[in-house]
């Protein structure tokens, strides 16, 4: 339990400067953010929201949510999901993740990078937030 509580505040350190925060006030934070791709076309990877919600990449059955779809960062195959791939959150070497984008404004990056500044891990946000929404 100590390890997780320090890779959460190390992790909400980076996304968030300032220390401290719960769970719930980082899912508080990102919701309603946008997920957008790094890629040429800005490609929009959906909406951090409840599982209702059809644009959520909470909802297993949407486009931006389903391990199967081309637009979800879920699918280990797809661009936006895959290990490898330079424009999804899980190439843990990229320079180029997924952007969170709330009130116009880029707020962080979804990556598994360690090394960017004002990153989270979309394994925690999803552990974080996909049942606080």
């Amino acid at each position: 339990m100590r390890t997780f509580f320090a890779l959460f505040l190390l992790v909400t350190a980076q996304l968030f400067p300032v220390s401290g925060f719960a769970g719930e006030e980082v899912c508080s934070i990102v919701t309603g953010a946008v997920i957008i791709a790094q890629n040429d076309e800005n490609t929009f990877l959906g909406k951090v929201t409840n599982t209702y919600d059809s644009k959520s990449i909470f909802n297993d059955y949407g486009p931006h949510g389903s391990e199967y779809s081309s637009s979800s960062i879920w699918n280990q195959y797809g661009t936006f999901g895959g290990e490898y791939s330079t424009f999804s959150p899980f190439n843990k070497y990229t320079s180029t993740p997924p952007m969170i984008i709330k009130n116009k404004k880029v707020i962080g990056y979804l990556s598994a990078n360690k090394s960017l500044q004002s990153a989270i891990s979309p394994n925690l946000l999803k552990a974080l937030c996909k049942d606080e929404l």
